[in-house]
């Protein structure tokens, strides 16, 4: 995912292999030119997932071990190092607790210090993170497992606090928001706090939806526009420093 003046987002956190027809989703956000980062929920997702966006232009996958599903799948955790060497890009990793997924916290924090500690031995990765109702740990445990000159974090539909947001931007963090965090007063007070220098754009797609289908990576344009609005400022202006900040991401760790 190089720099190209041709590229007109950034979706910094899908999953393009949860879609009907994922080859499709892929081309649908190549023929968009959208910087797509799309994620994947077990290491075993991965090599079809890296296979499908290897040659392509604006999406690459990245490798992960989602937090909901830890109590199933822990045992990946070898594999996901094994196949860590293959790729810049980690996610989608962190921590849920959530009333459903609580119970496997302990062993998701196993995971997450694992991830965090190959991540600073390899150096160079970008993890997009999941941190809900887990915020101070997952902030805790990126202070001290991950370096900001062996890696950096993006959090993923941060639901911090605005103390917590401070903290995590002084610890190197980047913030990946989707349409959705823009349509609470709580989200829109969070946005209005967060470094403009450290925004980018989302969609958790399919998980979010816009006008009863499935959010995908050309729907970035609105993010984009709801940010501008929130924080007072021209859409074409924000959607250059969401770019920017892609830029300067990716420039830290080539």
């Amino acid at each position: 995912m190089t720099e190209n003046a041709q590229a007109v987002g950034v979706d910094f956190h899908c999953h393009l292999d949860l879609y009907p027809d994922h080859e499709a989703a892929i081309a649908r956000a190549e023929a968009a030119r959208i910087y797509t980062l799309t994620v994947t929920t077990t290491p075993k997702a991965w090599a079809r997932n890296h296979e499908l966006t290897r040659h392509s232009r604006f999406v690459r996958a990245a490798l992960g071990l989602h937090p909901q599903l830890v109590a199933e799948r822990a045992g990946e955790l070898p594999l996901w190092e094994r196949l860590l060497s293959e790729t810049r890009y980690v996610g989608e990793v962190g921590l849920d607790a959530g009333p459903r997924f609580y119970k496997s916290l302990d062993t998701q924090k196993h995971v997450f210090r694992s991830v965090l500690e190959r991540c600073a031995e390899a150096g160079g990765k970008i993890l997009t993170v999941h941190s809900v109702r887990t915020v101070p740990a997952v902030l805790e445990m990126v202070e001290r497992y991950l370096p900001r000159d062996r890696g950096t974090v993006v959090l993923h539909w941060f639901t911090g606090s605005k103390r917590e947001a401070r903290r995590a931007a002084t610890l190197g963090c980047y913030f990946s928001v989707n349409a959705e965090m823009t349509r609470s007063d709580r989200g829109r007070a969070l946005i209005t706090e967060l470094p403009i220098d450290r925004i980018l754009t989302e969609t958790d797609g399919p998980f979010t939806q816009v006008d009863g289908r499935p959010s995908e990576p050309a729907d970035v344009k609105a993010t984009v526009a709801a940010i501008a609005d929130v924080r007072n400022l021209p859409v074409d202006a924000t959607a250059a420093t969401v770019k920017s900040n892609l830029r300067t991401l990716l420039g830290r760790h080539p």
